[in-house]
């Protein structure tokens, strides 16, 4: 019997062809999230439910999918799944780490180099139609060679951001709210507390997990103890940075910049105050969108889910103890 599974977007064809080989799919067509009481509605038979940050994985929905057998995520976080409770179903939940750790490192460091050269300010600029003659005044920025930055979370994207670094002659501050990473390179990062990080940075770049410690992990605290100067660099979970802080932060000095990929909320109107302050650089959610990179994670999610419903283990299974103990 062919298994039914939900797909809550329109993800590259190249996982999308492999979960409609194996399955019975229903695909939710539209650009925008899958409404709450259609999601509800359409779980109510399925087996499998591939999904996206977009979608919360939470009891209410898993009493409403009484067949489920597997989540699959798409996308190296799980912070939309109540993972305990699929857990205590018996369901086991994937993601794709590791496949976008270069794709989103190689943005991180975009975004800090459009803001210390007012890159995105210049480009409007011109076309506001301002750029009248070369001035030795204009648009001066700051200089990335030689600088200190600061990262904030030091798992996979984090030593690859400070791995981009090198190439700058940067001098790196690592401090990771977790555990010190076993077998780190002395010579990539120096590893400090958070207070010296953030006192020492010109830049400032986050990289941890969201999770209940990590919530607000940076705000009015944190800014206050960096420099004038400094520019954050958020390409995490926007709820990582308390956005009010932030905007107070930008508009009375005390910091220079910030470059967002995340944004809390999620998306920001375009009207929102951070949206609109020119020292603020504020991108829609696409560290990890380079056509490889997004089809690799299309890849992964449909093996996760093809493996669930075959009863095999997820090659990515972000809560392996629902297997119970290896023999």
């Amino acid at each position: 019997m062919v298994q039914k599974v939900y797909v809550t977007r329109r993800v590259p064809e190249a996982g999308l062809t492999m979960v409609s080989k194996g399955c019975d799919a229903e695909i939710w067509e539209a650009e925008t999230p899958v409404p709450r009481d259609v999601l509800l509605e359409k779980v109510a038979d399925v087996e499998g439910l591939y999904c996206l940050l977009t979608e919360q994985v939470d009891e209410a929905l898993l009493d409403a999918a009484p067949r489920l057998r597997v989540v699959s995520n798409y996308a190296v976080g799980y912070n939309n799944i109540d993972v305990a409770a699929c857990t205590a179903r018996g369901i086991p939940v994937g993601n794709t780490p590791g496949v976008l750790t270069d794709t989103t490192a190689d943005f991180a460091f975009a975004l800090l180099m459009s803001a210390a050269r007012r890159v995105t300010e210049g480009v409007t600029y011109v076309q506001d139609g301002k750029w009248v003659t070369w001035g030795p005044k204009l648009l001066l920025g700051v200089d990335v060679y030689g600088a200190t930055l600061g990262i904030v979370g030091f798992g996979r994207i984090g030593q690859a951001v400070a791995r981009r670094a090198r190439g700058f002659d940067m001098r790196v501050l690592a401090y990771d709210p977790y555990s010190v990473p076993q077998g780190l390179d002395p010579d990539l990062a120096q590893l400090v507390d958070l207070d010296t990080l953030l006192a020492e940075s010109d830049f400032v770049s986050v990289h941890v997990p969201l999770t209940a410690e990590t919530e607000r992990f940076v705000g009015m605290r944190e800014f206050a103890k960096m420099k004038p100067s400094a520019i954050l660099i958020n390409t995490a979970r926007g709820p990582v940075v308390d956005p009010d802080a932030l905007l107070s932060a930008l508009v009375e000095g005390r910091i220079a910049g910030a470059a967002l990929d995340v944004t809390e909320p999620e998306p920001l109107p375009f009207d929102h105050p951070l949206v609109t302050l020119p020292n603020c650089i504020v991108t829609p959610h696409i560290a990890s969108a380079s056509v490889a990179t997004r089809n690799k994670m299309a890849v992964i999610a449909a093996e996760n889910l093809l493996a669930g419903l075959e009863g095999s283990r997820l090659p990515h299974c972000v809560n392996p103890e629902v297997y119970g103990p290896r023999l």
